[in-house]
């Protein structure tokens, strides 16, 4: 499972871009705002990530230098982990495991995936919703909500700082309210300075970019016959992946702001149905007909459920 989860990851990395398009609300502009700040502007944050897991610290760096965007992510607490962005190549260094190069357009991993998203798209299928003023990490921001529509999604409270546009605190939240994750800034400095911290970065030597194993194209014998508004397939592979002997089926989707991917194998294990939460993951599985479906991502379980349960398969 570890394995389909890394696949469905790399591939969501590449498919929320943000775009930047004139707003039809006040709210819509003020996110669009957060997010061309985000990757235009020099700052540093330390924040930290709270979960029912518990709480991890970081610090992230961000800065533009000759038109070339630098950042790096470094993981406070336990053994190191860093991520770095120079330009479109994302590096990540972790203890005990060879370093690797990803293409990307910016960190995705422990940063709020909203901050990158394109808000044109989104607002077909979200409301966003002014809440008033609030102070996050010692800074006057403005507070929206970011609300599912139909309700098969999840839902963001964003308190973007007055001043800079930046993020200072974002709030995952379930359908009943109840807050999954949540993203705070701790610390914050901005200006030129910033680009003294990350200037190594130019010339650092990166590892070479990783190469994903060679994905078969092919038609599938499966339909999808139920997905919320706005959820697009955007890419779809059989492969053997990694310790895992059997064909994998699967196709990856997106509504812009948040990635699942629904995965099909062959196996001789009877019927029987699981649903695995963590946080924002969901995995459920269900065994039909000699069938594992697997849906995998940031669903709530019934949205899952539901997805796994309209899957048909063509008759052979």
């Amino acid at each position: 499972m570890k394995q389909i989860w890394f696949a469905v990851c790399l591939a969501a990395g590449s498919v929320l871009a943000p775009g930047i398009a004139s707003a039809d609300s006040p709210s819509e502009a003020l996110l669009q705002e957060m997010g061309k700040a985000s990757q235009t502007l020099n700052y540093e944050m330390g924040f930290i990530n709270i979960t029912k897991q518990g709480i991890d610290s970081f610090r992230y760096r961000h800065a533009v230098s000759h038109q070339t965007p630098l950042a790096q992510l470094v993981l406070m607490d336990g053994p190191r982990r860093e991520i770095v962005q120079r330009g479109k190549d994302i590096s990540y260094f972790e203890t005990g495991l060879q370093p690797f190069t990803l293409d990307g357009d910016h960190i995705v991993d422990s940063l709020p995936s909203i901050v990158f998203s394109d808000f044109t798209l989104l607002t077909k299928y979200y409301d966003f919703i002014a809440v008033g003023r609030a102070r996050a990490a010692d800074r006057l921001s403005q507070v929206i909500r970011v609300v599912s529509r139909d309700g098969t999604r999840f839902s963001y409270v964003i308190w973007i700082d007055e001043q800079t546009k930046l993020p200072m605190r974002v709030d995952l939240l379930d359908r009943d309210g109840e807050t999954l994750e949540q993203f705070r800034v701790i610390s914050f400095d901005e200006g030129q300075q910033v680009i003294g911290t990350v200037d190594d970065l130019e010339k650092a030597s990166l590892p070479p970019v990783l190469s994903l194993p060679a994905s078969e194209q092919v038609k599938f014998d499966w339909q999808i016959k139920w997905l919320p508004d706005g959820v697009t397939e955007v890419a779809s592979s059989r492969r053997n992946l990694p310790n895992m002997p059997v064909s994998i089926e699967s196709r990856l989707y997106t509504d812009g702001l948040f990635s699942f991917s629904v995965n099909i194998s062959a196996t001789t294990s009877g019927p029987s149905e699981q649903l695995i939460r963590q946080g924002r993951r969901t995995v459920q599985t269900e065994i039909r007909n000699g069938n594992e479906i697997t849906v995998v991502g940031e669903l709530p379980p019934s949205t899952a459920k539901r997805i796994a349960e309209s899957i048909v398969f063509s008759a052979k």
